[in-house]
């Protein structure tokens, strides 16, 4: 499957940026309508870029008939923008729906059946993104962080109080720094137990490297704790208009299962459980298969035309 390179802008003024994307073409007409393929929207995790594990995903998809846009927000990755690692959740959703209007213009797409499809950070991103909108089709949210005081209550099941404590001080370090003009203070995205970071979960250094693409760096702004602390999309999971599936991972140590179940609930979802951690549905590993599986039955069922005996039922 190939894929081909665009871009796209997001923001205004200063903070303006060109986003970097690759479009995978559908196949077939099969979820084809009189205005087009139905046209998925994906973006990474924390720290995520696009070559780093989302391409699995975007053919799988791509194959059974919608067309993909998977993008790296504004300062990760490919995608140009300043200051560069540095995770901002209004910068990150302005990134998304701006991904949506690239998206809804894309050549034989339908700019009405669009899907949003986020993981973990993302995972959450998508139902703020999705929100009250007419022309959002359908919403695929993968093990997904939706509740930031839940994960830091969850971390502390997982991580000793010292750690928590010097990763809360090297985030009040950088932002102070940020606002001063300064550099931010730098931590690994992921690290091996003991160590600085962000992920130091016993087995996230390997998983995450595992995935890793050429762009990717194992660096991030520490004051990403105190950006998601107080996030809670999951709230907004109510107010989607169009089908949701959640995908949970029932051993996950990073995002908590109990509050992706609250916001499924919220967003009256289809509900997908899998007996693994957070990285188990990644490529290579064991609940990959279903978990894109799922994935391809969810959105072929619900975006086939009326007309499509797969519609019916």
């Amino acid at each position: 499957m190939t894929y081909e390179p665009i871009t796209f802008s997001s923001g205004a003024g200063s903070e303006a940026a060109e986003c970097a994307g690759w479009h995978f073409a559908g196949a077939g007409d099969t979820l084809a309508s009189a205005a087009g393929r139905p046209v998925v929207v994906m973006a990474h995790g924390l720290g995520g870029t696009m070559d780093s594990g989302l391409e699995p995903f975007a053919e799988a998809l791509s194959k059974a008939g919608l067309d993909v846009l998977a993008f790296d927000y504004r300062g990760f990755g490919s995608s140009a923008g300043s200051p560069r690692q540095r995770v901002s959740v209004r910068g990150q959703l302005e990134d998304y729906r701006a991904a949506l209007r690239a998206a809804a213009a894309l050549p034989g797409a339908d700019p009405r059946r669009l899907v949003l499809w986020g993981v973990s950070v993302s995972g959450g991103h998508v139902l703020a993104a999705g929100a009250d909108r007419d022309d959002v089709a359908a919403v695929v949210s993968l093990t997904p962080m939706v509740d930031g005081l839940a994960a830091g209550r969850h971390a502390l099941a997982s991580h000793s109080l010292g750690t928590i404590a010097r990763s809360t001080a090297a985030g009040l370090r950088s932002r102070a720094r940020s606002l001063r003009g300064g550099e931010p203070v730098l931590l690994p995205v992921v690290n091996r137990p003991g160590r600085p970071g962000a992920l130091t979960l016993e087995g996230c250094y390997e998983d995450y490297l595992s995935i890793a693409g050429p762009t990717w760096r194992n660096e991030i702004d520490a004051s990403v704790g105190l950006e998601l602390g107080n996030h809670r999309p999951g709230r907004l999971a109510k107010h989607l208009r169009c089908p949701l599936l959640v995908q949970i991972a029932d051993f996950d140590r990073s995002a908590p299962p109990y509050a992706a179940a609250k916001a499924a609930f919220k967003g009256r979802a289809e509900v997908r459980h899998y007996p693994c951690d957070h990285f188990d549905v990644w490529p290579g590993k064991e609940w990959f298969e279903p978990a894109v599986g799922h994935q391809v039955a969810f959105l072929t069922r619900h975006l086939a035309p009326a007309s499509s005996p797969t519609g019916v039922g």
